[in-house]
């Protein structure tokens, strides 16, 4: 599976990805990122890689009546569940879009806002110049991106599974999200975009989930693994399931349990 396929959240991923990683693993950045955007009135908000609507929801929480937010993904399958989860907004427009190559006038919005994004996107320094270009002078890039499995246990404890379920041909998914964890790189991509002020700041939190078998249900049919799984044949999707609730168990506990995450703010000006 390539890296393009890592960004294929389709089928049923996005109601297992909400369902089951949504409060537990996204909604802390949400709240925190949400708090950062600079708020005035008539505020024009882009958001790319929105998923579900994790985010979006909680950036609705902060803007005026006069802002405006747009909401996009690559993928249609997320963009249609967001929109039917989230109540209708007059603020809110919803758009399937490729972060790499965006449909708005240049200078179009002051926030542009990517959270756990950008190590998805191929052609990254393309994303970000993209990004520079539908800002105005002087908005404010928010982005958002994991560090690395020594410090998330909860995919560096998927991917060893995977790798021991399959030995000959693992999906390699968790090594995406994981993989762009370098706090200098993310800074030297920005800045050669032309942005300034740029910060790159480790945010943690203690990540609680109800069960094992509730979070490996997430982990294992809330991301493209579930479509490599699939593909493989062999161990299926609840004997894959099975092996991460141990994992877990052995290292991070149950009901609930107990993961701390580690992730990189970056933000910077146009």
């Amino acid at each position: 599976m390539t890296n393009i396929q890592h960004a294929s959240f389709t089928g049923g991923i996005p109601a297992a990805y909400d369902r089951h990683l949504g409060a537990v693993v996204f909604e802390p950045y949400a709240r925190d990122l949400a708090r950062r955007i600079p708020i005035h009135e008539g505020v024009r908000v882009l958001e790319t890689a929105c998923g579900t609507g994790i985010v979006t929801r909680r950036m609705l929480d902060h803007l005026p009546t006069s802002g405006q937010l747009v909401a996009t993904d690559l993928n249609q399958a997320m963009v249609d569940f967001a929109k039917a989860a989230l109540p209708h907004d007059p603020r809110l427009e919803w758009r399937t879009v490729d972060a790499q190559s965006l449909p708005f006038p240049d200078g179009s919005f002051d926030v542009y806002v990517m959270q756990f994004g950008i190590m998805f996107v191929p052609d990254k320094p393309r994303a970000l110049l993209e990004a520079r270009r539908v800002l105005r002078t002087g908005g404010t890039l928010l982005m958002s991106a994991w560090d690395s499995f020594q410090k998330n246990p909860f995919g560096r404890i998927t991917d060893q599974v995977l790798r021991s379920a399959f030995p000959q041909d693992p999906p390699t998914f968790y090594r995406t999200p994981f993989g762009d964890h370098d706090p200098a790189e993310h800074r030297r991509r920005v800045e050669a975009a032309g942005f300034h002020d740029v910060k790159v700041e480790a945010v943690a939190f203690e990540s609680m989930a109800e069960s094992a078998e509730d979070l490996a249900k997430g982990l294992v049919r809330g991301n493209p693994v579930s479509i490599a799984i699939g593909e493989r044949g062999g161990a299926t999707h609840e004997e894959v399931e099975k092996l991460v609730v141990a994992a877990l168990r052995r290292e991070l506990g149950d009901r609930p349990v107990r993961n701390m995450l580690h992730a990189w703010v970056v933000s910077a000006t146009a």
